[in-house]
């Protein structure tokens, strides 16, 4: 009589195919468990980048308003100026030209002062 196993055991009664699979599955866990982080600071991450996007879009908006508001404000002061310079004499045109002028040059002077 021969006692022949057609497969071989480890210490606790558990076979090398059991070990195996023991193994793998461990394997499996722990790369799962890895995939599962990475997959976590994904979803941070593009709730991070949601977040910027929104607020970058709020800021943009306000500029937006912020440049139209500007526009309408110089097109009225243009429209202003075209109807006084309409009705006003060439001498107020003289006195108006020389005194921006003179801001100008005033301003001019204090930039270069200054360095």
């Amino acid at each position: 009589m021969s006692n022949r196993h057609t497969g071989s055991t480890f210490g606790g009664g558990m076979s090398s195919s059991d070990a195996n699979q023991d193994i793998m599955e461990s394997q499996n866990n722990e790369r799962i468990s890895q995939l599962s982080d990475q997959v976590s600071l994904l979803k941070n991450l593009t709730i991070d980048i949601g977040n910027e996007v929104s607020s970058q879009n709020n800021m943009l908006d306000d500029m937006g308003t912020s440049f139209g508001n500007t526009g309408d404000l110089m097109g009225k002061s243009m429209k202003r100026l075209g109807t006084m310079l309409q009705k006003t004499s060439s001498k107020h045109l003289c006195w108006i030209v020389g005194f921006v002028f003179f801001v100008m040059m005033f301003l001019w002077w204090m930039m270069t002062s200054k360095n």
